[in-house]
């Protein structure tokens, strides 16, 4: 196996970097470390984003990824989500970590398993040498020419008291670098190295910065060079294998077909509005409906809408009933609509001035004297005796409206409302179905 790997991962093409730059050292040190770690480059990827490090990926004779400005993260975890084994290395600059910066601390606490190496050279150099969120205190910058006032974010700190595996802070000059990132390579968690580099082009001519001074800013600005943080914490990527090895094959959710055990007599696509009141059941009472069409052998939608707030407001949901596939779920006229509450009524406005004679509209006393083309039938419940008429408004009014348009066997919603609901709340829904129902026997069979 050794026999085969590249005596350099480094291919034959010059880097393209400022002279000075620290950019190149950084990317020599870690081709030592690919090297000396006996890294299988079929097996690593460089996943890198936008700013002069993003050129790096080209020199190298492994994949490669690249990506938007301060994603880089982002899409190297997903590579290692799916494969764990994969070396996967992030480089990375100052402006990508800010840009980024939620990538950056979702991945440490998860401690994904990347190689993270951020050309630190405290300001966006590719773009003209503006402040970024490494840029030191009194820093000097394109955008900051009076100094920078902000504080720098410390890298290996966010990180460590965030949970990754393994943080180092140095300088692109440092004999060990290689060494420090096959340690990192082989940490098996997430490892950041923070590596202190010099912008010739902008950060230098503006802050007379050397490889010197380096050091002495670190101390000005209290950050710790070496090791700053290890710990031993799972892998989050293979931590997710071995979790989910047991559920190998298997479907992430119980299959709960619904097998019709019903017939229905409708031969045509009919859609059914229900418009109510948050926290009046409508969505449950549409969900139990669509279930037993199709218990009923026909194909169901259901499309909801309601605001943001919780039991305030309107409740309003669609259903399409058809004995073919539905391939359009969008209503626009209504077959049926049913007006449970003031709240649905000033929804389904749209709707109501779409209905014809040819439709249905079921309403409650309140909406007696509603003008409408179409066939409408008022229910007032609370004469007939009918119970938490309030609190089930729409399984009452749909119960009658569902008795009078006869899509489907009534039977249906009871089994539809036994499969998925716990008694006595089962029991209590039931009983509704059935008094809204009898409303509708009583009504017809004297005659009104």
């Amino acid at each position: 196996m050794l026999a085969q790997l590249p005596v350099t991962y480094r291919n034959e093409r010059e880097y393209p970097f400022c002279p000075g730059c620290g950019h190149g050292l950084v990317l020599n040190a870690l081709n030592r470390a690919l090297i000396e770690s006996a890294a299988d480059p079929k097996r690593t990827v460089l996943v890198t984003d936008i700013g002069c490090q993003g050129l790096s990926d080209q020199y190298f004779v492994t994949h490669a990824f690249h990506g938007l400005h301060g994603r880089s993260i982002a899409y190297a975890t997903g590579i290692k989500l799916v494969d764990p084994d994969l070396n996967v290395i992030v480089l990375m600059g100052d402006g990508g970590a800010g840009i980024g910066g939620a990538h950056l601390l979702n991945a440490a606490r998860r401690n994904i398993g990347l190689t993270v190496l951020v050309f630190n050279n405290f300001n966006f150099g590719m773009t003209g040498g503006e402040h970024s969120v490494t840029t030191p205190t009194g820093g000097v910058t394109t955008t900051t020419r009076s100094g920078n006032l902000e504080r720098p974010l410390d890298l290996c700190a966010t990180v460590v008291v965030n949970g990754a595996g393994f943080a180092w802070r140095g300088t692109a000059y440092d004999k060990d670098l290689a060494d420090v990132i096959v340690e990192a390579l082989q940490s098996r968690s997430f490892a950041l190295l923070d590596i202190w580099e010099l912008c010739t082009a902008y950060y230098v001519p503006n802050n007379k910065l050397t490889r010197t001074t380096l050091t002495t800013m670190r101390e000005t600005v209290g950050m710790a060079a070496g090791v700053v943080g290890r710990a031993e914490r799972p892998e989050y990527a293979r931590a997710l294998r071995e979790a989910g090895a047991s559920q190998a094959g298997q479907p992430a959710l119980r299959p709960d077909p619904l097998v019709p055990i019903f017939a229905s007599a409708l031969d045509r696509e009919f859609r059914l509005v229900i418009a109510g009141s948050a926290g009046g059941k409508v969505r449950s009472t549409a969900r139990m409906v669509g279930e037993a069409a199709v218990l009923s052998g026909l194909w169901a939608t259901q499309e909801d809408s309601y605001p943001v707030t919780v039991q305030t407001g309107h409740s309003l949901s669609e259903l399409i009933f058809s004995p073919r596939e539905i391939l359009y779920t969008g209503i626009a006229r209504p077959d049926a609509l049913a007006l449970v509450s003031e709240e649905g009524r000033r929804a389904a406005g749209h709707y109501l001035v779409a209905l014809t004679p040819e439709s249905w509209l079921f309403v409650t006393p309140q909406f007696v004297d509603l003008e409408t083309p179409a066939r409408k039938l008022v229910f007032d419940f609370d004469v007939t005796g009918v119970r938490g008429v309030k609190k089930h408004g729409a399984l009452l009014l749909v119960s009658a409206a569902l008795r009078v348009l006869d899509l489907f066997p009534l039977a249906a919603c009871e089994a539809a409302i036994r499969r998925t609901q716990r008694s006595p709340i089962a029991e209590e829904n039931l009983e509704i179905v059935r008094q809204g129902a009898a409303v509708v026997a009583d009504r017809l069979g004297r005659g009104s």
